[in-house]
């Protein structure tokens, strides 16, 4: 199969933890082609299907240069997406404006039949934090809002709170405000800013000391191993990014019980990879834009997540392609 993954520059992958390294890895395994392009690179003209500019590459198997073009000379070459069997969207967050029209390109290039993953629709509906909101029986006391007065009320009605931006993404942005009230003022005006930016507020979940649980859900199947994030030191924020410790665990009967909840339901919308982040018996975020762990995962558990991943692609591939003939 040829396989087309829309991504962030490859020079700047860190193949020793990159879940889209792990994936095409797995792919390049079983023979199947792999391409690459960035949002960038993708263009529609009036008349036209939506190409990519991209290139083919193979994997050397180095840590370093882990990657060769195939064409001669090397470069891009302009590709249709609906061409392909495959493309896998994996451009990582921030998802702004650009990621959006991104997204908007690739819905077009699914109805000239290309087949993406995950559904560009269903990325642009599932935003990561406000989604968990759709399932409130799984989620701690949680707010989202513009309001100054609000937040205070939601402060006064729960003491000890942690406050974040819509679009924050790697832990970024995130504050917590205990009690005593300190600096709740300055922190709601900095993420507010004056009421012109929405804030999530939730109640602070102690249980974040042993970890920001990622539960990784493949096909409507959840990964029997989570990636606990742990804090260290004395940060409350558990991602990879500012430091937290990633610890592989077997999923508890709480996290089974939220992923199996979600799974169809998310496979059936589109999402053939989610990853759900829970803190104690709470789901907080569900990330579907590029969600990572499989390598943390795989090197500690013995659980080779990328093998999942690409039987539940090929999968899904194959299934499409009985519902066409």
């Amino acid at each position: 199969m040829k396989l087309l993954f829309v991504a962030d520059p490859l020079e700047s992958f860190k193949t020793s933890k990159d879940s889209t390294y792990a994936m095409m890895r797995e792919a390049a395994a079983r023979g199947h082609t792999l391409m690459a392009c960035r949002c960038e690179d993708l263009r529609w003209q009036r008349g036209e299907k939506v190409l990519g500019f991209v290139r083919d590459i193979e994997l050397t198997g180095d840590a370093h240069d882990w990657f060769r073009a195939v064409q001669q000379p090397p470069g891009e070459r302009v590709q249709p997406l609906a061409e392909v069997d495959a493309v896998i969207m994996r451009k990582d967050p921030p998802f702004d404006s650009e990621y959006f029209y991104a997204t908007h390109l690739l819905s077009q290039a699914e109805r000239e039949g290309a087949r993406i993953f995950n559904r560009p629709a269903a990325l642009r509906e599932h935003p990561e934090k406000l989604a968990i909101l759709e399932f409130p029986q799984f989620i701690a006391p949680t707010l989202v809002t513009r309001d100054a007065a609000d937040i205070r009320r939601f402060h006064a009605e729960h003491g000890d709170i942690i406050l974040k931006p819509l679009d924050g993404m790697g832990g970024m942005g995130i504050f917590r405000v205990g009690p005593d009230g300190l600096n709740l003022g300055s922190i709601v005006e900095t993420l507010n800013r004056g009421g012109a930016q929405t804030v999530m507020v939730q109640k602070y979940l102690p249980e974040i000391v042993q970890g920001d649980k990622r539960v990784l859900v493949i096909g409507g199947e959840p990964v029997p191993f989570a990636l606990a994030r742990v804090p260290q030191g004395t940060e409350i924020r558990g991602n990879l990014a500012v430091g937290g410790k990633g610890v592989a665990q077997p999923l508890s009967a709480r996290d089974r019980d939220i992923a199996t909840a979600l799974a169809p339901v998310l496979a059936a919308r589109g999402l053939l990879l989610v990853g759900l982040d829970i803190i104690g018996d709470c789901l907080t975020e569900i990330n579907v834009t590029s969600p990572t762990g499989f390598q943390e995962i795989t090197r500690q558990s013995g659980f080779d997540v990328a093998r999942m991943f690409i039987d539940a692609l090929e999968a899904a591939l194959h299934a499409g392609a009985a519902e066409r003939a």
